[in-house]
């Protein structure tokens, strides 16, 4: 997650200096991709257990004497 945060800071600077141009080194851009590859099949990981883990929860109302 360092390089999402190094590229979230340095679209800030480029912000706070009206830049229309962000540049990353090839290493930056990899690091980039390598991040947000792994946050997108953790998510997949998390979204298939969740679809696992399903479970039935009953409920029953009485209304007793009503």
């Amino acid at each position: 997650m360092l390089h999402i945060k190094d590229f979230i800071n340095k679209m800030s600077v480029m912000e706070s200096k009206q830049n229309s141009t962000v540049v990353l080194t090839i290493d930056q851009g990899r690091g980039l991709r390598d991040d947000i590859a792994n946050l997108l099949a953790d998510l997949h990981k998390f979204n298939k257990e969740e679809d696992t883990n399903e479970e039935t929860i009953t409920v029953q109302v009485k209304g007793g004497s009503f």
